[in-house]
């Protein structure tokens, strides 16, 4: 619960130097005009991470807190370069409004590392996430309504939106600030982890990592 305090105050510390007004409750809200949006973390093929903790701050200034994660996908086409075309959807990392902030704790397992990643979003993204970007030849909306995180070595975080429908490549996100902190300098993720005994390559990982330039590919 302390660590929960922490993570919020950092990121209410981050709101209030571009947003006006204290935090609402959700009832006092509504949600998207297709429901609640989704988030999906994935990684490249073999390069193992796990996400621990995730707080977000939405437009509409609703803060959640989310400890109960989808579990985090490597994707075998993700191999030298991020697949342009992976489709995730959320079950359980779902919110009621376009993000504003948002900071997770995750463990790279190939890095043997913990890292906390802050983000701030564009107002064009959450723009993108409220305006339906055309129909289906049935006639139903399409929408941006799922955000996709890529986890890569070294700390790397990219960021997608994917459509609800339709397929077709991923829209590139820039956030407007990011921040990969590890070691020493960890903040709101001090002490979280999956992996309190240490890291272990598993699975498929030490023979697909095995003569690679570390770390392999284009993040």
């Amino acid at each position: 619960m302390k660590r929960t305090r922490v993570i919020f105050a950092i990121l209410l510390l981050t709101l209030s130097g571009c947003h006006s007004g204290v935090p609402t409750t959700p009832e006092e809200t509504g949600e998207m005009p297709y429901g609640k949006w989704g988030f999906a973390f994935f990684t490249p093929k073999a390069l193992l991470a796990d996400v621990t903790y995730v707080g977000i701050i939405d437009e509409k200034k609703v803060l959640y807190s989310f400890r109960m994660l989808d579990s985090v996908e490597d994707d075998y086409l993700s191999t030298g370069h991020w697949n342009k075309r992976y489709t995730r959807f959320a079950q359980f990392n779902k919110a009621l409004h376009a993000p504003v902030e948002m900071l997770f704790c995750w463990d790279s397992i190939i890095d043997k590392k913990t890292y906390e990643t802050r983000i701030t979003f564009p107002e064009s993204m959450i723009e993108k996430m409220n305006i339906s970007i055309g129909m289906t030849p049935q006639g139903t909306k399409i929408w941006y309504s799922t955000l996709l995180f890529g986890l890569a070595p070294e700390g790397t975080v990219k960021v997608w939106l994917q459509k609800n429908r339709g397929g077709g490549e991923n829209l590139p996100v820039e956030p407007k600030k990011i921040t990969t902190l590890s070691g020493d300098k960890l903040e709101g993720c001090k002490g979280i982890t999956q992996h309190p005994n240490g890291y272990t390559y598993f699975g498929e990982t030490p023979d697909f990592v095995k003569g690679k330039t570390y770390p392999y590919g284009d993040w």
